[in-house]
């Protein structure tokens, strides 16, 4: 909390001042060309007598000050901390110890646990392989098999990932190089991950991504939602809350929402990425010429596999380039398919409960403070969230000596330049200020590093709950507090 007490004393300093500096202002700039004028537009005096009198961290915490009676922030409960990640000591700090909900800031926990575990060269495979024999007329009496990894950028071209199109050809040339013309048998989707275990949501998380709920689950939104297999359309009660659900042809298991926010009807998706690609293989054959006498058919597990030759592989863009389209844009379906990604490789589950053990557990062995922590999902969507602003700080300190630390600040928006900072920072702080932004109605926040004027790196956490007025305003508000750092 800051103390202002303390500016007291220079009260009266800065008020001789002030009137020093109007005298000497007005008789320095005048000239007879601005008689006509009825405003000169000049910069406050109060500005530049501030800034001779006050040391910069003062102008810090007398913004601070001032924010804790504007409008806009007078009745929300905000968190404010800057903080100095050489001599790891608090700056400037106002209800540092609060838990407040973090909204999409959680990606950076997400994100860093992933690259942290995995490595940012980290790839998801995706391959064709066959069983059976090829006779001398290019036959194949037996199956084929894309056998899947859980990439969530399948066919996205997202961060680099290769369209359908693109890898549905790569497969087609690898037929025809191991001289297949026709296949006797079925297009086998084989990928337990990602797959099983599909359970009720939590309560109060708002799937909403263009204006339909889905779940944000190794998902692909480009996916047409007409090719998926829409088993239930609404509730099995006629219940006045109407509810819609979606069961995958993975798991014939309701996926559903118990509480949810949000304007009207909307759908609930599950967005199948191999089913599609499997599909799209099928129909790309035919129309090629070759002839698949089977279907396209899910197989979660198989007691007895047939043995397998592999005919072609995709490889996803690496983790790294994965990490920096989800911190970039803020995807929220890359952000849960990370944590589902760790949960899995850690537990050999892919349920978002086991991607949350491990997630908690890794923050607890890197000494992350998890006084007032409540980690409920990848992406920041949930209210449920809860961080506090020194936790926050003190662990993207602790991060600035891994040897990934590189790559995960490179994923961060750059104010005025980038991603989702691009409109925020165009005058002061451009090109200074990297962090996740985080946004939910009434939930305002920004986490990460800045480069001052006299070339320090600091660290800082700023998050606002329940605020009053629009969006814009209080982005405004959260720039005002932040420029006077750049002085630092």
């Amino acid at each position: 909390m800051v103390n202002f007490r303390k500016y007291i004393s220079g009260v009266t300093v800065l008020t001789a001042g002030f009137l020093l500096a109007q005298s000497t202002v007005s008789t320095v700039l005048y000239s007879q060309n601005y008689d006509n004028k009825t405003s000169l537009n000049l910069p406050s005096p109060v500005a530049y007598v501030e800034k001779a009198i006050l040391s910069p961290k003062e102008l810090v915490d007398i913004s601070v000050n001032t924010m804790m009676t504007d409008p806009v922030l007078k009745n929300a409960t905000w968190g404010f901390v800057v903080y100095d990640p050489k001599t790891k000591k608090i700056i400037s700090s106002y209800n540092e110890n609060t838990p407040l909900v973090p909204a999409s800031t959680t990606k950076l926990l997400t994100t860093e646990t992933a690259i942290s575990m995995l490595g940012e060269n980290y790839r998801w495979m995706t391959q064709l392989e066959y069983s059976g024999e090829i006779d001398e007329n290019g036959v194949l009496n037996g199956n084929l098999y894309i056998v899947g990894s859980g990439d969530p950028s399948l066919g996205t071209n997202k961060a680099g990932a290769w369209s359908y199109k693109d890898i549905v050809s790569d497969f087609a040339g690898g037929m025809a190089r191991e001289g297949i013309k026709k296949v006797n048998g079925d297009i086998v989707i084989q990928t337990a991950l990602f797959k099983g275990n599909i359970s009720a949501l939590p309560e109060n998380v708002v799937w909403l991504e263009n204006n339909n709920y889905y779940l944000p689950v190794g998902t692909t939104k480009e996916i047409n939602p007409a090719n998926e297999k829409l088993i239930v359309k609404k509730s099995m009660n006629a219940a006045a809350d109407k509810k819609f659900f979606y069961v995958s042809p993975y798991a014939n298991k309701m996926v559903y929402a118990e509480k949810y926010e949000g304007n009207g009807t909307l759908t609930t998706k599950l967005p199948d990425a191999p089913a599609f690609l499997a599909n799209s293989f099928r129909a790309t054959l035919v129309k090629s010429g070759v002839a698949v006498t089977g279907k396209v058919t899910p197989k979660m597990t198989d007691a007895t596999p047939e043995a397998r030759k592999m005919i072609a592989a995709y490889k996803s863009p690496t983790l790294g380039d994965i990490i920096y389209y989800t911190n970039q844009r803020s995807d929220n379906s890359l952000a849960e398919a990370l944590l589902k990604t760790v949960g899995f490789q850690k537990m050999g589950d892919q349920t978002s409960e086991s991607g949350r053990v491990v997630v908690n557990n890794h923050l607890k062995d890197i000494a992350f403070d998890v006084e007032g922590l409540n980690y409920m999902d990848g992406s920041g969507l949930s209210r449920s969230n809860k961080v506090t602003p020194i936790s926050q700080v003190k662990y993207l300190s602790s991060l600035m000596d891994e040897k990934f630390y590189k790559t995960y600040f490179n994923s961060l928006p750059i104010g005025g330049q980038s991603g989702t900072l691009k409109s925020m920072f165009l005058g002061e702080g451009n090109g200074q200020v990297f962090a996740k932004t985080g946004t939910l109605n009434k939930v305002k926040t920004l986490a990460g590093y800045l480069k001052t004027n006299s070339g320090r790196t600091l660290v800082f956490s700023l998050m606002v709950n329940n605020y009053a007025g629009s969006v814009g305003q209080v982005k405004s508000k959260m720039e005002k507090i932040l420029q006077p750092t750049l002085d630092l």
